[in-house]
């Protein structure tokens, strides 16, 4: 039998839904807003190392490159869901339990760094080595060129780079909501598919798509504005 979609002009049928959506929502930003600056703390480092430390740049080091990068690309490459349920008595140790949204940030930001550390290399070696090569010639120390050439000279990719990260992280937030994360992932299992509700399933995917949407808009606007001053 199909869902019946009658109920929807029900007169309690939209408070209720709001009354089950919005605390689902608001975990669900939750675990993208902490996760997303956690992996930026750990990833714009390992990303800035990944390019100083490649052949002919102001800190070659072929070993560190190697080693990072091999280490990025094991974790980068590992599906989220296998990564997630490893994870599991590492991140009882970090948070106590394996379950929610707090316990779910572990494996995101895990999972999440190393996609920002390439995100991160990718938009500083579009930086002209010439810039670079003015500032050294001008004796700016590694420190001064990664902070006032390399950063500042790709602020608009990185802003890119953001948005595109913090989207991968709202795809990774519906995936642990599989395995107890919460979050509207959580929701649309629980309560659309194991209820074979589809009402509640189109809505969750609707959010997601409009949260998704916006933040794909506003690092657009703000990656223009900065690429055209």
């Amino acid at each position: 039998m199909g869902f019946d979609w009658s109920i929807l002009s029900t007169p309690n049928y939209w408070p209720n839904m709001i009354h089950i959506l919005t605390p689902a929502l608001g975990e669900t930003l939750y675990m993208v807003i902490v996760s997303t600056i956690l992996a930026y703390i750990i990833g714009v480092p390992l990303g800035v190392i990944l390019v100083i430390s490649s052949q002919e740049h102001i800190l070659p080091n072929p070993w560190v490159e190697r080693t990072l990068g091999t280490v990025v690309n094991i974790f980068r490459s590992a599906p989220f869901i296998i990564l997630l349920v490893f994870l599991i008595p590492f991140t009882r140790k970090i948070v106590g339990t394996s379950i929610g949204t707090t316990a779910a940030i572990v494996p995101l930001v895990i999972s999440s760094a190393p996609f920002v550390a390439r995100m991160v290399e990718s938009s500083l070696k579009e930086v002209p080595y010439g810039v670079i090569e003015a500032a050294l010639s001008m004796g700016a120390s590694p420190w001064q060129i990664i902070r006032k050439v390399l950063l500042p000279e790709a602020t608009a990719s990185l802003i890119l780079g953001f948005a595109i990260t913090t989207i991968s992280v709202i795809g990774y937030t519906a995936m642990a909501g599989a395995v107890g994360g919460g979050g509207l992932g959580a929701l649309a299992i629980d309560y659309g598919y194991n209820r074979f509700r589809t009402d509640i399933m189109l809505i969750t995917v609707a959010l997601l798509v409009l949260i998704v949407q916006g933040i794909q808009s506003i690092g657009t606007v703000f990656a223009r504005k900065l690429a055209n001053h």
